[in-house]
Order: structure tokens, then sequence, then C-alpha cells
């Protein structure tokens, strides 16, 4: 019997920040919010299960418009995890958060946003990421 195996490739069309950051996802949060003008909300958590492997859970925050699209999440998975790299981005492993932004555009986008994410006091550093060239970009399409 013949086996066919199917290979997607996968086109990620938002830009994606890395953040390192001590603080907890809900001050990040409010942080974001004030300087941002934001209304990040707390969405229920990602649950990823993954088989025999075991599971992730991600804490989930958003903030939608008609316009544009800006999710936090924690990078680690928030419940323990029997996994060797409980992340969801394992490739960037050592940031504690990530910021995906679907149509960004003003202070919302690139390079205005990476400005804005370091001036915050909870922010130790940020770094963009081209979320194309991530191994586990699967884990980011919602």
């Amino acid at each position: 019997m013949k086996t066919f195996t199917l290979d997607v490739e996968y086109e990620c069309d938002f830009d994606l920040f890395g953040v390192v950051s001590s603080s907890r996802e809900h001050t990040l949060a409010w942080q974001l919010n004030q300087a941002l003008r934001l209304r990040l909300v707390k969405q229920q958590d990602l649950i990823y299960d993954l088989l025999s492997q075991g599971r992730l859970v991600i804490s989930n925050y958003l903030h939608a418009t008609e316009h544009f699209t800006l999710r936090l999440l924690r990078n680690r998975s928030i419940d323990p995890s029997v996994l060797k790299k409980p992340f969801l981005a394992p490739d960037v492993k050592e940031y504690d958060y990530l910021i995906q932004v679907n149509n960004g555009s003003g202070e919302l986008a690139g390079e205005a946003l990476l400005t804005q994410l370091t001036a915050l006091p909870v922010v130790q550093y940020a770094c963009q990421f081209d979320p194309n060239s991530l191994k586990f970009k699967e884990n980011l399409l919602f």
C-alpha cells in the first residue's frame, strides 16, 4: 500500500515581535494598553495537545478592530509540561512573550512598534522576527 505525505507550506502575513520581560503577563498587557492606546483583553488560553508528547497551555491576550489585530502570547506553557521544550515557538525560546500584529500600520507597524516596545519600563529587550523563517510557525496560525 502506498503512503502519501501531505507537505503544506504556510505563508505568514503578520509581523512578529519577541519580548524579554520578567513582568507578569497582565502587567505587560496593561503597559501595552497604556502606551499604545489598545484594549488587550485576556482570551481563553490556547491549548495544544501534542498527541503522546504532552500539551501546551499558552496565555493569550487579544486586541481586534476591523482594521488590525494584535495578540500578546506567552511563549512558555503556563501549565507544567512534560515536553522537553514547553514553548509556543521553541526557535525563539529566549523570549518570554510574542506579539503578533496583523495589518499593523503607523505606530503599530515594524520599526515604530519596536521603538514603542523597547521604551516600556517592563521590557528588557524586544526584537522583530520574520515569522516565515521559524521552524514552528504553524503554532502561530489561528
